[in-house]
């Protein structure tokens, strides 16, 4: 049996992701640890970025939103909401929008806004907050989230933030500048759209099947030519999650 959670799979296999340097806007929740894990192993020159205007945050402990005081301390600056996405996301400075959502369907397309019909929802969720604007002018977004089929329908009920649209083409065509999805991470695998923008698999973690993550997708899920084998989580990345990040187990629970 391992001796990490599902959460601390994904969130070191999201911090994977990050490269030094990179300029990240910070989600809450696991993006929120994925971040701050890999300023502290990989990337130590990560510059994060949360929504409430705070530039180049260097939180002492784990901020337990993007309000939190600690994201002042040590920062590079602070602006206006306004200047932030004005300013910054949409001027093309942003590399990396790391965020969290309800559904993501096969294109990519992200909900996080309600559950059934709009006019008459199943469930009501807080909505997108800055998710809207990071989906479109992030250079590459990642998305991290539980692998299961309610969660990966073939369409989203709502669509809060832009994946592909459609056709990968149709991302373009609509004007929207950023990137779009580049990763999902689950803790079964990481999907990665293919040249049509459609999700497919392209990794398993350790003792997960293509089965399994077939069988929690709600669309046929292929597999990508070379299929990869991500690496376990190390005893540095557990020990910073643990004692250092989130040890009252507040999102690794």
């Amino acid at each position: 049996m391992a001796d990490y959670s599902p959460s601390e799979l994904m969130t070191v296999n999201a911090a994977r992701l990050l490269r030094d340097r990179d300029v990240v806007m910070v989600g809450v929740g696991l993006p929120n640890l994925a971040c701050n894990l890999a300023r502290r192993t990989h990337a130590p020159n990560l510059v994060m970025i949360y929504e409430a205007g705070v530039i180049g945050a260097q939180p002492a402990r784990l901020p337990l939103s993007i309000g939190d005081p600690t994201l002042v301390s040590g920062a590079i600056g602070v602006c206006t909401f306004y200047e932030l996405f004005s300013f910054f996301l949409q001027r093309g400075y942003i590399d990396v929008g790391f965020m969290g959502g309800a559904q993501i369907d096969r294109l990519g397309n992200v909900n996080a806004t309600v559950i059934g019909d709009y006019a008459k929802p199943k469930v009501r969720l807080p909505g997108s907050g800055g998710a809207v604007e990071i989906a479109a002018w992030a250079d590459r977004c990642y998305f991290i989230t539980p692998h299961e089929k309610r969660r990966f329908p073939p369409k989203v009920d709502f669509v809060t933030s832009a994946g592909y649209i459609g056709p990968r083409a149709q991302r373009v065509q609509a004007g929207v500048r950023g990137g779009g999805p580049a990763a999902v991470v689950t803790h079964l695998g990481i999907m990665e759209p293919d040249d049509s923008g459609e999700l497919v698999l392209a990794a398993l973690h350790p003792g997960c099947t293509v089965e399994a993550a077939q069988a929690n997708t709600g669309w046929p899920l292929r597999s990508a030519a070379s299929l990869r084998a991500t690496e376990p989580p190390s005893a540095l990345e557990l020990r910073i999650l643990r004692e250092e990040l989130d040890p009252q187990r507040i999102y690794l629970s």
